[in-house]
């Protein structure tokens, strides 16, 4: 009988939670950048209307930009042309975590 079979599969599993956990862990920071950060205009969870009315809800921005476009150039510097809109600069792992917590919310 072989042994490996087994502990293979645990391997599987235990990789897999561990991927699971770090997509949580990058999605909640996502999550507390776009709430500290932007929130005051935009509805930033699953549900909610925005505070401000030309801000688009961020469960629904991939319907207008292309999620991983619009975070890459977050790290290099977001510069909107809406003038109640700040310029924003993310590191790279920030844009990553803002990345995964967008696309988590996506309707």
């Amino acid at each position: 009988m072989n042994n490996w079979r087994p502990a293979s599969v645990l391997l599987v599993a235990a990789a897999s939670l561990l991927a699971d956990a770090h997509a949580g862990q990058l999605e909640d920071q996502g999550k507390a950048l776009l709430t500290r950060l932007c929130a005051r205009c935009h509805a930033v969870g699953k549900t909610g209307a925005s505070p401000h009315v030309g801000a688009p809800p961020f469960r629904s921005i991939g319907d207008r930009y292309d999620i991983r476009e619009l975070t890459e150039r977050m790290s290099e510097r977001l510069i909107s042309t809406h003038p109640d809109m700040p310029d924003f600069q993310f590191s790279q792992a920030d844009a990553q975590a803002v990345r995964a917590y967008l696309y988590s919310i996506q309707k």
